[in-house]
């Protein structure tokens, strides 16, 4: 998705996205960050990503507010979809879903809230032509397979839920392979201490 671009309506509820390999890139989702609520401790996840040198972050929904789209954008361009829980100007700009093609690979990153649960959402969407499908909703961490497409949840930074961590996540994708990897913590600081 090109910078800047979070003011405009889109009339496509999938977009397309094409990114070279190798490509490293920060996964995120259900941020839920508000006008009111605090995005400070969302500041050691913006710094990990920085230190990771991200070329793509990936936002799978529920961001909360324009601001956190547009602090990640500071740091890497950024493929987001919108979330049950965003609020209206996310939900008439963004899309359901992003494909992102990576090389040979494809990625593709929904929200999961068009199922019975995020985890069944993913599972319906994969398919042989899919390399990873990544998601919310769950505020659960998971890499799990459907198949061969690798489903990838990578949590919630700062709503557990009744998950004992919190979560972000890395993709690294080359045409040889696809490597996701969770990040888990249970305090946002302790991403200080995490090396790539």
């Amino acid at each position: 998705m090109s910078r800047g671009g979070w003011t405009r309506k889109l009339p496509i509820e999938v977009r397309k996205l094409q990114v070279a390999t190798p490509a490293l890139m920060g996964v995120l989702s259900d941020t839920h960050v508000s006008a009111t609520r605090a995005r400070r401790p969302l500041d050691p996840v913006f710094d990990f990503f920085r230190r990771a040198s991200v070329e793509l972050i990936l936002h799978a929904g529920d961001a909360g507010h324009v601001s956190i789209l547009e602090n990640l954008e500071a740091i890497a361009p950024i493929a987001a979809v919108r979330g049950n829980a965003d609020p209206l100007d996310l939900i008439e700009t963004l899309p359901d879903q992003v494909k992102i093609e990576v090389g040979s690979r494809v990625v593709l990153l929904l929200h999961g809230h068009h199922g019975k649960t995020a985890l069944r959402a993913a599972r319906a969407a994969a398919s042989p032509e899919i390399d990873v499908v990544v998601f919310g909703h769950s505020h659960n961490p998971l890499i799990d397979r459907e198949e061969s497409t690798i489903l990838f949840n990578p949590g919630s930074p700062v709503e557990r839920r009744w998950n004992p961590h919190f979560g972000v996540g890395l993709l690294r994708i080359s045409d040889g392979s696809v490597a996701p990897e969770l990040i888990l913590f249970d305090d946002p600081s302790h991403l200080a201490n995490v090396t790539t």
